[in-house]
């Protein structure tokens, strides 16, 4: 493997293994992207040959060769890995260990790391988790009250998620404000939210699996477990029926019968009843959230969305802090209506778009004059957290 001096150039390929794509991006040492491919995976995952060619065709695209190193996103990293880690094979067999803790997530990811380390074996490989920005939670946000042999024997406790994207969107808040207090709405087709003050991640919306706290595309959110325990016992629903019903077959989709935002947004302006109602227990949910994450952090300076739905849906936005005036926040209007991000491509925004390529109106201060707090969107740019943690992975091991 290769390992590169300070002051070299440093090309990072970042890999995002989602449920429906592979996203392959080639960032240049100054973060710039040089090259980006998208594969559909939908009708099956890509053979190495596949993966192969792609890489291949990125280095062309690049003009600069193969990458230095490649940062995969990894969904789930337990409670052993918190930050980015150089991948070895023990290293990988602990990834495969922890499949059962994200078993719709993790498989594709691994699989496409397998492919990836064998295309390029002289390359470094480094893995970055979603779960890592949350694993240094305060414990009374971590731990659920539980049984010891749950919590202790089990690894029962909240991981969180979408961590790499609340990372990211947290770092250009204390960029772009003053305070310290920041709360992250990283909405798409999954959704959840962090509360963070001074960079380090304070509480979050999911828990042990995904499932957990915002009403998404498709998954239901938090729901009540006894609710779960008596589909099973008295009406005998199978683990299996249960396990789809909440996972694909909830949330918006249970509701308006689709898990896209903007049709969603778009019935419900001219009245039509089941659009209605799933909006308002959208923003119902997402209001309460949002409050609680401000609990946590003692208050709150800015308030920030990303994602598909956070970029684009400014119904959403204004929806989502039409209740929190109460805590200061406020957005302005035509503002507020200006920024769609990049929903104009008719786009469904029930999307998680992970790493783009920006679109030149990636940033937006919708704040109202007079707010105390500030009201951002910003784009969701996973693959330049990635590459940065790549390059601290890096660097830590040159030491």
């Amino acid at each position: 493997m290769h390992d590169h001096a300070p002051g070299e150039c440093l090309n990072i390929l970042v890999v995002n293994a989602g449920s429906s794509s592979l996203k392959l991006r080639l960032l240049g040492p100054d973060d710039s992207l040089l090259a980006s491919v998208d594969l559909d995976v939908r009708a099956g995952w890509p053979e190495p040959a596949g993966v192969r060619a792609a890489i291949a065709g990125l280095a062309r695209l690049g003009a600069s060769g193969l990458p230095c190193a490649v940062g995969h996103r990894i969904v789930h990293g337990g409670t052993a890995f918190v930050d980015p880690v150089v991948v070895t094979d023990p290293v990988a067999e602990e990834l495969r260990a922890l499949t059962v803790l994200a078993p719709l997530h993790q498989p594709a990811a691994l699989a496409t790391l397998a492919m990836v380390r064998s295309a390029l074996p002289d390359v470094v490989q480094v893995a970055c988790f979603d779960t890592a920005f949350h694993a240094r939670m305060p414990p009374a946000a971590a731990t659920y009250a539980v049984p010891a042999y749950w919590r202790e024997q089990l690894g029962v406790r909240r991981y969180g998620f979408h961590g790499l994207s609340h990372a990211y969107a947290s770092q250009r808040a204390a960029l772009l404000t003053r305070g310290s207090r920041v709360v992250t709405c990283h909405l798409g087709s999954g959704a959840s939210l962090a509360a963070v003050c001074d960079g380090a991640c304070v509480d979050t919306t999911m828990g042990f699996t995904p499932l957990d706290g915002l009403v998404m595309s498709t998954r239901s959110g938090a729901v009540d477990p006894g609710l779960l325990l008596w589909l099973q016992t008295s009406v005998g629903m199978p683990v299996d029926d249960l396990t789809d019903a909440l996972f694909h077959r909830s949330g918006l989709s249970a509701l308006a019968g689709t898990g896209d935002m903007r049709a969603v947004v778009d019935r419900a302006a001219v009245g039509d009843p089941d659009a209605s109602l799933a909006l308002a227990v959208y923003l119902h949910r997402l209001r309460a959230q949002i409050a609680g994450m401000a609990a946590a952090l003692g208050g709150l300076d800015t308030l920030l969305f990303t994602g598909g739905v956070g970029e684009r849906s400014a119904v959403v936005r204004a929806g989502a802090v039409a209740g929190l005036g109460f805590l200061g926040v406020a957005v302005d209007p035509e503002r507020n209506a200006a920024h769609t991000g990049a929903g104009q491509d008719g786009t469904a925004w029930g999307t998680d778009r992970g790493t783009e390529t920006g679109s030149g109106t990636a940033e937006a201060d919708i704040t109202a004059t007079g707010s105390r707090v500030r009201t951002l969107v910003v784009e969701a740019r996973e693959d330049l957290e990635i590459a940065r943690g790549v390059r601290e992975c890096l660097a830590m091991r040159r030491r």
